[in-house]
């Protein structure tokens, strides 16, 4: 158990946090959210010890592990992957290393076998024999092949060494588990084990996430960071969100009478608690659901940018031919090939990879930025396009404060109309006069979005648009794209983001396509569709021979 008293911290006159009282318990995971530089990553830092509070105290009930995912992907380049992992659980790597050393010894004494044979015994309390066996298991299930667990880390790529950290934090079952974004670069069959393994871990869970799919299916509670403090509620991220926004609206219609309130809080409660039996802790809860308090649900002082697509006319009939497209890298490899298909009137298409750079290939192509290897592709004259590209660099070099440069973008030059885009997407006052050179990744991100509004097209083609965004965005934009009629080429990492907006998939490999009017769940998990992908890449196998 972790608890929380007192806890206050402040940076000169900033105030992050004040009085804060907590209590995490064993069998819970809890999911820290709050708006970008509430202090999710902090607060984290604070329960490892990495870093002080001004004020009050943790206590961690003595014997207990505490394991966290580290941030640094170079601390561990001079070791071997297999033993990074292994270090995880330091006590059990502390006596690896000590018998080793005194085994090495060319004057091994009786004092060296005194203490070897105590070594030995620790040894063997906690299963190490064990322990090489557990952390390869791991580092596999993660998706690091075994031809790698002998490697050094400064050998891995990037993504491999995220993978791997991952893998140390999870190491040798630890009491209290502290995870920073523990999906980021991670594949959907991956982030699939994590969330499984999550479900069924029997310890404390403490995880900063902005993967609301992943939030949704492991945490048991919510740790919302507003107003300076921290509340634990029960129940998942989307119950919080619907919760708060509900609790919200009520606070607004100040004539509705307490009472009716309440039972429309009570029947919400009941409602979101018999949708439980989906998730895969649907049992545990349920059961805490059943027993919230309606009175501990408030309201949320998050800010969520206002998107509205409006399109200046339909789409006609004649949308978007493929025929036979393919490219190749400037390394000569093939990304994708023999890309045929038609757009249909409705289409939210998301497409899919295991190599991003295929899509995003794609995408420049069907915007003219780039040129493919082969094929052709037609648009409609009735369709008018907005791209949202993963790399947006390129648009803030001007040094034009956000007015200025968004006016670049419109035909309607007044300056109130400018203003009322940037101050849907939370720029308003001072902030929409913040020069574009300026701006961190998420601000940026909404920039684009607001020219995406501006432009009126009627097919919006997004390239990961949810990167650097915050939930509150990420909400926002999903919930627009939701009730969007027109037509959608994207693709997300983000798996609520694709499961609740697209109605087609199609998924990118070096031999060709598939295609599917499937939600993306059942596309993950149909057997037809596993069949086709594995006759597809044994296709480019044998071609590569």
């Amino acid at each position: 158990m972790i608890t929380v008293s007192n806890l206050s911290l402040r940076y000169g006159k900033r105030v992050l946090f004040e009085e804060v009282n907590l209590k995490f318990t064993q069998g819970n995971c809890y999911g820290i959210i709050g708006a970008n530089g509430a202090g999710k990553s902090t607060f984290l830092k604070i329960l490892s010890g990495e870093i002080d509070s001004t004020t009050g105290t943790i206590f961690i009930t003595p014997g207990e592990r505490i394991s966290v995912l580290k941030q640094n992907h170079f601390e561990f380049d001079s070791c071997a992957v297999l033993q990074t992992v292994m270090m995880g659980n330091k006590k059990l790597w502390d006596v690896v290393t000590e018998k080793d050393a005194l085994y090495a010894k060319p004057d091994f004494g009786e004092k060296d076998g005194v203490r070897a044979a105590e070594l030995e015994t620790l040894f063997a309390e906690m299963e190490g024999w064990n322990a090489e066996n557990d952390a390869a298991a791991l580092l596999s299930n993660l998706g690091i092949k075994e031809e790698y667990h002998q490697l050094l880390m400064k050998e891995l790529n990037g993504k491999d060494k995220v993978r791997v950290l991952l893998a140390q934090a999870l190491y040798g079952n630890p009491d209290i588990l502290l995870l920073d974004e523990p999906t980021n670069d991670l594949d959907v069959e991956t982030i699939s084990w994590l969330e499984n393994f999550l479900a069924e871990f029997q310890n404390i869970v403490i995880v900063v996430s902005h993967d609301r799919h992943f939030l949704n299916t492991v945490c048991t509670h919510i740790a919302d960071i507003d107003f300076g403090k921290i509340n634990i509620y029960t129940g998942n991220y989307t119950f919080w969100y619907e919760s708060s926004q509900l609790a919200l609206r009520q606070r607004s219609e100040q004539n509705k009478k307490t009472e009716d309130k309440r039972k429309e809080l009570q029947e919400f409660i009941e409602r979101f608690s018999a949708n439980a039996s989906k998730s895969r802790q649907a049992t545990s809860r349920k059961k805490l659901l059943e027993k919230l308090v309606v009175d501990e649900i408030k309201p949320s002082s998050r800010k969520y940018p206002g998107i509205i697509f409006k399109a200046e006319r339909d789409c006609g009939d004649q949308i978007l031919t493929v025929q036979k497209l393919s490219k190749s890298s400037v390394e000569g490899e093939l990304l994708f090939s023999n890309v045929t298909f038609t757009v249909n009137q409705g289409d939210k298409i998301a497409f899919i990879s295991k190599e991003h750079s295929a899509i995003t290939a794609l995408f420049e192509i069907l915007t003219e930025t780039e040129k493919a290897s082969s094929g052709e592709y037609r648009w409609g004259s009735t369709i008018t396009r907005s791209y949202l590209p993963n790399e947006n660099a390129s648009y803030f070099n001007t040094g034009l404060n956000l007015t200025d440069w968004l006016r670049q973008y419109s035909k309607d030059k007044l300056e109130t109309y400018i203003r009322g885009f940037l101050g849907k997407m939370l720029f308003s006052g001072e902030e929409a006069l913040k020069k574009d050179t300026v701006l961190s990744g998420g601000e940026k991100v909404r920039c684009m979005i607001a020219r995406m509004m501006l432009t009126q097209a009627n097919c919006l083609i997004l390239d990961e648009p949810t990167n650097h965004l915050d939930l509150e965005s990420i909400t926002a934009f999903n919930n627009a794209l939701k009730d969007w009629k027109h037509i959608i080429l994207f693709t997300s990492h983000d798996h609520e983001f694709v499961q609740t907006v697209a109605n087609r998939i199609i998924e990118l490999t070096p031999a060709g396509i598939i295609d599917k009017y499937l939600p993306y769940d059942d596309f993950l998990t149909d057997e037809k569709v596993k069949e086709h992908r594995e006759k597809l890449y044994l296709e480019t196998t044998a071609k590569s021979r």
